[in-house]
Order: structure tokens, then C-alpha cells, then sequence
């Protein structure tokens, strides 16, 4: 038979179980939340077909930075974008016939696949150094655009970003539950 000390230790044994539990919960869940998955919206239409306006993206926050990646930065006057990174530093860039060359080398660029089968040009021409005034993409420094070419304000607009800028790279879309997606491999 249990003596009523020992019901007593046992409730508080338990009640000290969950206390432990939620603790640990709630510490994981802050250490993600502020080092390495960063919740992030996407506001407007510049991204799209591959996101849409009011798409509540997760963000990583660490690890390289590669060519296609789609990244949530900030410019100085603290407006938050969403674009897809083109170059990388030290590369030069160049639209021609609707077509990218990185250093001088076509690229396929197959999330605009369905973009260019509509009638018009999606990417007008340009060359880096006309945008920017240098030939090459300096260090630390990213070209952006969106994937809605004929609409977005990118790096054609307002140059390259530095890494600084960058908040994350996008990994996941987890609202609306309709569109709940990984990234990864789509982009």
C-alpha cells in the first residue's frame, strides 16, 4: 500500500516530467525559431508562379548561398524582398534573346519553363556592367531577380545585394495549408 507521502512524490515526480518537457519544448523551439528556421511572407507578385502573394515561407538562416536559391533580404530603407538569386559574386551577367550567360556561358533557367512559353520576352536584354557599372559581381555582393521578370523590382532596378542583407534562403512554404511545400529541388 502507498503512503500518502508517496502519492505526493509521485505527483510532483510526474508534474516535474511535463515541466521538463515543456522546457525542453519551448527551448528548441526558440533555439530554431531564432538561429536557423526564420519565418518570412511574401508580399506581392514579383515571384510568381513559383510563390504567391500572402505564401509564409521558412527561412535558413545559415549555410552557403548558391546560384537559383530564393532569398528574403532587406534594402536600407528597410523594405523586405523575395527574389531568386542569378549571380554570384565575382560573375558577370547578361541577358540576350531572353536567354542568361553567366560568364560568357548560357545557363537554363527551368523554373521560367512556363513563364517563356507564353508570347513576348520575359527578360529583356542587358549586360551587367550597364546596370551596375562594373563588369563583375563584386565580393560579398548577389544579383537578384524575380521570377515574374516583366514586374519585379530586382537588381536591374536597384544593383546588387550584400550578403549582410540577406535574412535566409528560402526552404519550405507552410501557409496556406494548400500550397504547403519544400523548396528544395522546386526553385
Amino acid at each position: 500500500m502507498t503512503s500518502p507521502k508517496q502519492k505526493l512524490w509521485r505527483g510532483w515526480a510526474i508534474t516535474g516530467y511535463w515541466l521538463l518537457a515543456f522546457l525542453l519544448a519551448g527551448t528548441v523551439a526558440i533555439v530554431l525559431r531564432s538561429f536557423i528556421l526564420v519565418p518570412a511572407s511574401v508580399s506581392g507578385q514579383s515571384m510568381a508562379p513559383t510563390l504567391e502573394s500572402a505564401d509564409q515561407l521558412l527561412l535558413r538562416t545559415s549555410g552557403p548561398i548558391k546560384r537559383f536559391d530564393v532569398v528574403v533580404f532587406t534594402r536600407a530603407d528597410q523594405t523586405t524582398y523575395v527574389k531568386r538569386v542569378i549571380g554570384l559574386p565575382g560573375e558577370t551577367v547578361a541577358y540576350r534573346n531572353d536567354q542568361l550567360y553567366i560568364n560568357g556561358r548560357h545557363v537554363d533557367e527551368p523554373f521560367l519553363n512556363q513563364a517563356k512559353k507564353k508570347p513576348g520576352i520575359l527578360t529583356s536584354d542587358f549586360e551587367l556592367k550597364t546596370l551596375i557599372g562594373e563588369k563583375q559581381i563584386p565580393k560579398d555582393e548577389y544579383f537578384v531577380l524575380g521570377d515574374n521578370r516583366q514586374i519585379s523590382k530586382d537588381s536591374r532596378l536597384f544593383g546588387t545585394i550584400h550578403r549582410d542583407t540577406i535574412l535566409g534562403r528560402a526552404v519550405a512554404v507552410y501557409w496556406p495549408i494548400k500550397d504547403i511545400q519544400s523548396l528544395k529541388g522546386r526553385l
